[in-house]
């Protein structure tokens, strides 16, 4: 068994490869020590390799990896196992998003990264739709009812709520606020995209991408399909199990 660990910053995500195909994967909050919650995950199984990617990924090198891999190159290898011959890779997670571009070998080739500030992230989204009372869930799907759009302009979380209390204190309907909160990410991640000179097919990965409103307003914005991996969440993880075998 080959395992892969995600040690991100809101949850552990794990993917054992058997060599040949995925058998088993696990999603866990991070808790305060993400490395023990992985080590619990991973105590089942006989491995070969564990390899680590994510923020906690050095800390579990220190306890139990047996290797560590960048995020953007678990993701790279996650993806082009999913998508063979994708060009270019969105991935947003809880405290950061990232796009990456890929050569025709599935390699990184150049790629820009949105960590200093929640704008653009999962967690920008779980703010705004707890804002709008709103589960996650729900989100998406209400954001994709609206009959009309306004606008946010600031991207700042702090500000961009108290755009959003403004809205609702005018009246404006919670679906139109809620497809403005996607639309500012939308437009985000499109001029990262724009930046790096995008390729197609582009694939969605990370928890964000199980959003159904973003994975569409990313396709109008691009102008092309986003394609979606059926297990989004556990990219980074399944591209680190990859990276496991070949070691």
């Amino acid at each position: 068994m080959y395992i892969g660990v995600d040690l991100g910053s809101r949850t552990v995500k794990m993917a054992v490869w058997d060599g040949e195909r995925l058998v088993e994967h696990r999603i866990e909050p991070s808790g305060f020590e993400p490395h023990r919650q992985a080590e619990k995950m991973i105590a089942d199984y006989r491995a070969k390799v564990v390899v680590a990617t994510g923020y906690g990924r050095h800390l579990a090198a220190e306890h139990f990896a047996d290797a560590v891999i960048t995020e953007i190159k678990a993701h790279a290898r996650g993806i082009s196992h999913e998508f063979p011959g994708c060009a270019t890779i969105v991935d947003v997670g809880g405290q950061d998003s990232k796009v990456i571009s890929l050569d025709a070998a599935g390699r990184v080739s150049n790629f820009q990264m949105n960590d200093k500030c929640a704008a653009g992230t999962g967690r920008f989204l779980e703010i705004m739709a707890a804002s709008l009372a709103y589960t996650l869930e729900e989100f998406g799907r209400a954001a994709l009812t609206a009959d009309q759009e306004v606008q946010i302009n600031s991207m700042c979380t702090v500000f961009a709520e108290s755009e959003v209390i403004s809205m609702k204190n005018r009246g404006i309907a919670r679906e139109e606020i809620a497809r403005a909160v996607h639309s500012s990410v939308a437009d985000r991640l499109a001029g990262m995209l724009a930046r790096i000179g995008h390729g197609d097919p582009v694939a969605f990965s990370g928890g964000v991408a199980r959003n159904p409103c973003m994975v569409e307003l990313l396709e109008k914005r691009l102008g092309a399909r986003v394609l979606v991996p059926e297990l989004p969440d556990i990219t980074g993880a399944l591209g680190a199990a990859l990276h496991g075998t070949g070691m």
